[in-house]
């Protein structure tokens, strides 16, 4: 025991003690107290305290000091602490909020964190909790494009009545071409993914050519007609439309969703869609390709097979693009188009609102 420290443990205090040794519910932190005060009773040392109780010199002496100063009492309580820093004035956070939505200073492009930090005379941290808590993220941007079409209404409901209530005896087929697609190699292979490292490529590569990859998704069922083409001009798109024409039963009509790209519009596309009168033609607006079902085709296309594929030739890229149209075929899902037109006209009127405010 430390020099000048005497404990005098009364029989009413060791009673108290043992109960709250002997309580399975009392806090642990008053048992370990607890114990320490007994073995000092006890005679021991502070060697054998602090391995009994598993706490540290300070944390026995300043225990003992407790008892002989408050009893058993003073071990049930906790010795207020002093606060912590003062939470940040109102008028601060609002300061990070306005510099967070205004512009930055010089030519830089947007605030950052440390930035803003030095600007308020606060603590990178604190500006992330403001930022977070007023879901501000100036780091962040959204890309759009409202469509300046002036039948966009027509054609939006148009397009979307093919998607919710289809013709009978009809086939609905989403087309369009994903151009230039590269055949990329890389310079060094990349080494697999393993427990804490993720796997790996080059960033530079090597061009072997490109594909241009003509694809009808058939919105009622979800298979995927596609055909690789050298280039993409008006005589691809109408071999690509005889190979379609092949393959969809001739006692069905084809209402054919494709958007405004030069290409669909050739006199001699034209042409071929008077000979072929089963064929109808339903474009989408100005600047809403997304509206084409099959763009989330080609989206999955690029997101699993082509962004981290290796492809040594033109022929690799296009057996690699075959074997996934092919799979996508052997199970099939059926396009479901769930937004209402209403809400789609909504939201692009308040687009154009805004936009007309800010400028």
């Amino acid at each position: 025991m430390r020099a000048g420290i005497v404990v005098t443990v009364t029989r009413g205090d060791r009673r108290r003690l043992e109960a709250i040794v002997a309580d399975r519910g009392a806090p642990q932190k008053h048992v370990w107290r607890a114990h320490i005060v007994l073995a000092t009773a006890d005679g021991c040392g502070t060697a054998e305290i602090m391995r009994r109780s598993g706490k540290s010199k300070p944390v026995v002496w300043r225990w003992q000091a407790r008892f002989m100063a408050e009893g058993v009492d003073g071990l049930l309580r906790d010795k207020t602490r002093k606060p912590g820093k003062p939470p940040l004035a109102p008028d601060t956070v609002q300061r990070v909020v306005d510099l967070a939505l205004g512009p930055p200073p010089g030519e830089t492009t947007h605030w950052t964190g440390r930035m803003l930090a030095q600007a308020a005379g606060i603590s990178l941290r604190s500006v992330q909790r403001i930022l977070e808590a007023h879901r501000i993220a100036p780091h962040r941007i959204r890309t759009f494009k409202l469509s300046n079409d002036p039948n966009f209404a027509a054609k939006l409901k148009d397009v979307v009545g093919l998607y919710v209530d289809p013709p009978d005896h009809a086939v609905v087929l989403s087309v369009d071409e994903k151009s230039q697609i590269q055949a990329l190699d890389r310079t060094q292979p990349g080494l697999p993914m393993k427990p804490g490292r993720a796997g790996t490529m080059t960033h530079d590569y090597k061009r072997n050519g490109t594909t241009t990859l003509f694809a009808a998704l058939n919105v009622l069922d979800g298979t995927v007609i596609g055909r690789n083409m050298q280039r993409h001009r008006h005589q691809e798109f109408i071999r690509f439309l005889d190979t379609v024409e092949a393959q969809v039963p001739a006692r069905k009509a084809i209402h054919a969703i494709v958007d405004n790209y030069a290409t669909h519009k050739h006199p001699k596309v034209r042409q071929w869609l008077a000979r072929h009168p089963r064929w109808t033609f339903h474009f989408t607006p100005t600047s809403a390709s997304w509206l084409n079902a099959v763009e989330g085709f080609f989206a999955k296309l690029t997101r699993r097979r082509l962004k981290r594929g290796v492809f040594r030739s033109v022929d690799d890229l296009k057996a690699a693009i075959d074997r996934f149209v092919a799979e996508t075929n052997a199970d099939p899902k059926p396009f479901v188009w769930t937004a209402k037109p209403t809400h789609v006209l909504a939201a692009v009127k308040r687009g154009k609102q805004t936009l007309e405010s800010i400028h």
